[in-house]
């Protein structure tokens, strides 16, 4: 997909009205408070191809960004946040993070988030290994951040 594409689906996401219980729509997750979507998802790196998992970071790194870039064109600056001290406060210490946080927080260990009206969007696109697939995501969510 397209930055152009992906910046749609964004939008769509910010103007869709939330679903009352959790599910799966064909790019992603929603529930009460949120929208999820895998704008792009990589394959895994089982084989342990070095030159492939570079080539995939730098695609998805240069993907974010040019999303990111045309984000902050239209909300302003994003505030950076990182998500290891969720998946440590729910794994280390059982604390119950809401969604979509807790779901990203498994996904990526940084985001951006970006402001506009009562909603948070939220961008994030790093692995948190390098066994895990690379998967850029955006969530739109009324929820704020834990």
């Amino acid at each position: 997909m397209s930055t152009a594409q992906h910046l749609d689906t964004v939008l769509l996401l910010c103007s869709r009205e939330f679903p009352a219980e959790h599910g799966r729509w064909d790019g992603g997750f929603c529930g009460p408070g949120y929208h999820m979507a895998e704008l792009a998802v990589s394959d895994g790196f089982g084989d342990g191809d070095c030159s492939q998992v570079l080539e995939a970071r730098e695609q998805y790194e240069a993907e974010c960004a040019a999303l990111s870039e045309r984000l902050t064109k239209r909300w302003g600056p994003a505030q950076p946040v990182s998500l290891y001290s969720l998946l440590h406060r729910s794994l280390g210490h059982g604390e119950e993070i809401p969604e979509p946080w807790h779901m990203l927080s498994t996904r990526v260990q940084d985001a951006e988030l970006w402001r506009t009206g009562e909603r948070w969007v939220v961008l994030g696109g790093s692995p948190w290994s390098e066994e895990s697939p690379f998967q850029l995501l955006a969530a739109v969510t009324d929820v704020d951040p834990p």
